[in-house]
């Protein structure tokens, strides 16, 4: 294959038909940029979405709950699109906070997050975003890396 030569075999994805190195660096926040992922409410988050990941077949390099946005770094599989990851993950981490947390349900109404989201396009040279994403200040709670 023309233009792999040099890169790490396990760093390629290969499906039944394909061969791909897609990944995104994804960045979403609640509605009006509202400081609610804290707490328990950070770390649920965090597995919905790793939970969500984990079904639709997408690998997790690095996230990160901030208290007002969440960044998700991740290789994804061809036959999704990055707008429809972002759907799904913020369609079922919104669905299960507002049943766990009322309070949310009221600060926000029927739409957790905003509307829109941002997706860089990261290629095979990843160390800089995974570099940040790992750096960024995490909501307080301890847990095991």
């Amino acid at each position: 294959m023309a233009g792999f030569e040099g890169m790490n075999r396990k760093e390629l994805r290969h499906d039944r038909h394909t061969v791909s190195l897609l990944t995104d660096h994804m960045v979403f926040a609640p509605k009006y940029r509202g400081k609610m992922l804290v707490g328990d409410a950070a770390v649920i988050a965090e597995g919905i979405n790793c939970k969500t990941c984990v079904e639709m077949d997408i690998e997790i390099i690095e996230i990160a709950v901030n208290p007002d946005h969440v960044h998700i770094f991740f290789k994804y599989p061809p036959k999704y699109s990055p707008s429809y990851i972002a759907k799904r993950i913020k369609g079922s981490t919104s669905r299960i906070l507002k049943k766990e947390f009322p309070h949310l349900r009221e600060w926000c109404g029927e739409h957790f997050w905003a509307p829109s989201c941002f997706h860089g396009s990261v290629g095979n040279g990843w160390d800089v975003v995974q570099k940040y994403i790992s750096e960024q200040d995490k909501y307080e709670y301890n847990r095991e890396k």
